[in-house]
């Protein structure tokens, strides 16, 4: 069944008309997402008949409240579906708590609290590291409460991110059963998907019971004894799993390896036409790129060789070639068009016309043709023959501003302010990571703390804001918080931006620059990145912030961190292009952020550490930039070159990279 652009008016009928060992492929072409594959199927056993949508390694059931809208016939985007978020809570104790906690502790204990989060058909908790299973089928048995916590519109891939990024935090050794449990996790991840944390009277137990003689002396012995039960692996039948690979979580990271790695790296899928129409319209899609059609039959031997290669070279090529997958055996139009007589025969196309033909189950010559075909078709950019020290490789690691301020003195800044209850909770987090690290330091109420910055925007004045921005800054570089306020519904850190834009040259230095740096402490979360990138508002935003600070010809220490911005902006932008992605950030932007880091590098002779920031940026903006695009123009118009090498005479200590950026100018 080939793979049309858009689903069909009737979608609903043809979906459900295929038997159960159909696997149909539907690509969704958006302006927000990058391609992405639905498959059908109908999990075992068989009898179930249970539908199942599966987006890339992710499950969530087929239902007229997700995927499919029954009444107009559509399929809908499943980045986009609510989901139902409910806490499932156990009893580690098994009833065992009830009996002997009054008469043991001096306190009555209702139960051993272990929490979990459903939803999207998959249970998320913590123990031997992130771990998931299908809902009530972990070793735990069976909830004895389920606690609905209400819904999410975030998309799929965008809540695995934020559980990605949890991984350094909720580790297998991480875990403690008093002081950072599954029910720490559940309340984090609560509280990014629905704005609100899980039941006090759970999160509270452990430190009722450490409160009580007793129970502060038997907590190491408990903590031990309970480890076999709260971290014992998850049956696996019982991992949720789509086209036999796993979805299971160790510490954060997927066993199958492919679901976080598909953010970066979207796999191929080979298409499988059974009509002339069909395979018409997928060499049609690749005119601009090159295709293989692989003629195959169910009835031959040899061409099961090479289905494993072929599969392979599909992932590898993602969108840069379309593979196509013809069994002859069933597709009997495609077969009388074409003519071929032997299997396994492979047919390629190079911008629409016909490049090449041969037979034969050869691993080797199939691998060698179509990489070949491949490199045909997207030659290597010039940039890629040249060797540079900084610029080929991936800079993942952005700059950020953690440096703790003197909290008293900040909050005595604020005024009145400074008792409110926000800030004693943001005070209280600030300490208890800076003390015990983030594993010690549970979040406070993330949407209470967004509503009292947005008051105190309209309220405080100009000057007391820096101290409350301040303290902000600082919460961010954790990436549970700053992961949060990238779904901020209410958009705080967009409003302190265009705070600071609107006041212009009347913004006080302090409030500029805590500004900049709590914008750089963003990228710590790997969803705030594209949001600076590419997201209209925060782009817009970003840039305006930047620019204006750059040339800020009067306080050093906003320049750098401007520069340090302007870096970590165009570094995320260049691990696109390395992994052969799209720009996230769009030419005209791109543009604009050469020209102000150009001028800004005109201008720069008192820091060293502002103009490595700009000589990187420049570099990685125009690092395997489009040739005929309007960022080589630019550069060509300005005398981009002549600019870089005047740096080397400042400082001397940046010539490797000033020769660096002199080439990738040429």
């Amino acid at each position: 069944m080939g793979r049309p652009h858009r689903p069909a008016p009737n979608i609903v009928e043809w979906w459900r008309s295929f038997p159960s060992f159909y696997t149909i492929h539907i690509e969704a072409r958006t302006q927000e997402y990058m391609n992405y594959s639905f498959l059908k199927y109908f999990s075992q056993p068989w009898n179930e008949r249970r539908e199942t949508l599966v987006l890339l390694d992710y499950q969530m059931p087929l239902d007229s409240s997700s995927a499919v809208d029954e009444s107009r016939g559509e399929l809908r985007d499943p980045l986009c579906c609510i989901m139902d978020v409910q806490l499932y809570v156990y009893d580690l104790s098994k009833g065992l708590a009830r009996q002997v906690s009054g008469s043991l502790l001096g306190i009555q204990i209702d139960a051993v609290y272990h929490t979990s989060l459903v939803l999207g058909g998959i249970e998320y908790f913590f123990g031997a590291g992130v771990q998931t299973s299908y809902p009530g089928a972990t070793h735990h048995g069976k909830p004895i409460q389920v606690i609905p916590m209400g819904q999410t519109q975030l998309p799929l891939e965008v809540v695995l991110e934020y559980l990605e990024s949890l991984k350094t935090i909720y580790t297998m050794e991480s875990y403690d059963l008093f002081l950072h449990n599954c029910n720490n996790f559940s309340n984090d991840f609560a509280m990014f998907l629905v704005g609100k944390g899980i039941p006090d009277h759970i999160t509270s137990l452990p430190q009722t019971v450490l409160n009580t003689p007793f129970g502060q002396m038997l907590k190491p012995q408990l903590d031990q004894a309970m480890r076999g039960v709260t971290q014992a692996p998850i049956p696996q039948p019982n991992v949720p799993s789509t086209n036999g690979q796993r979805l299971g979580m160790s510490n954060g990271a997927t066993t199958s390896g492919a679901a976080f790695k598909g953010k970066e790296h979207i796999p191929g899928v080979v298409y499988k036409p059974s009509k002339i129409s069909q395979l018409d319209e997928l060499l049609a899609s690749a005119k601009n790129t090159c295709a293989v059609i692989f003629f195959t039959s169910a009835t031959c031997p040899p061409c099961k060789l090479v289905y494993p290669a072929f599969d392979e070279l599909a992932a590898a090529a993602g969108n840069k070639a379309v593979l196509i997958k013809v069994d002859l055996s069933e597709a009997y139009e495609i077969g009388a068009k074409y003519q071929v007589r032997v299997t396994p025969t492979f047919w390629t196309y190079l911008k629409g016309e016909k490049e090449n033909e041969w037979e034969g189950a050869s691993e080797s010559q199939l691998r060698g043709n179509v990489n070949l075909l491949i490199q045909m078709a997207h030659p290597a950019h010039p940039h890629t023959l040249l060797r540079f020290t900084t610029l080929q490789r991936p800079h993942k690691q952005p700059v950020t501003y953690g440096k703790m301020p003197p909290l008293d003195k900040l909050i005595a800044k604020l005024g009145p302010s400074g008792f409110d209850t926000s800030v004693t909770a943001l005070k209280e987090f600030i300490t208890n990571r800076q003390n015990s690290g983030a594993v010690d330091a549970p979040l406070p109420s993330l949407p209470s703390i967004s509503s009292f910055l947005l008051r105190s925007l309209k309220t405080l004045p100009i000057e007391t804001l820096f101290p409350l921005v301040d303290l902000f800054r600082v919460t961010l570089i954790d990436p549970r918080v700053s992961g949060y306020f990238a779904q901020d519904p209410q958009q705080c850190v967009l409003a302190i931006i265009t705070k600071v834009i609107q006041l212009g040259s009347t913004c006080p230095y302090q409030l500029r620059i805590v500004t900049l740096q709590l914008v750089c402490n963003l990228f710590t979360s790997p969803l705030f990145s594209p949001k600076l990138l590419s997201d209209g508002n925060y782009s817009t935003s970003a840039l305006q912030l930047v620019t204006s600070s750059l040339l800020d010809a009067t306080h050093q220490p906003v320049r750098v961190a401007a520069a340090s911005l302007a870096f970590n902006i165009a570094a995320f932008n260049h691990q696109k292009r390395l992994y052969d992605q799209d720009d996230l950030l769009s030419e005209d932007n791109q543009v604009e952020y050469m020209a102000s880091v150009l001028e800004a590098i005109g201008k720069e002779k008192e820091s060293k550490d502002g103009m490595r920031g700009l000589l990187l940026a420049a570099g990685l903006l125009k690092y395997r930039a489009p040739e005929d695009g309007e960022l080589k123009d630019l550069c060509e118009a300005v005398g981009a070159k002549d600019i870089i090498s005047q740096a080397k005479g400042l400082f001397g200590e940046l010539r490797d990279l000033v020769k660096d950026v002199e080439q990738v100018m040429d």
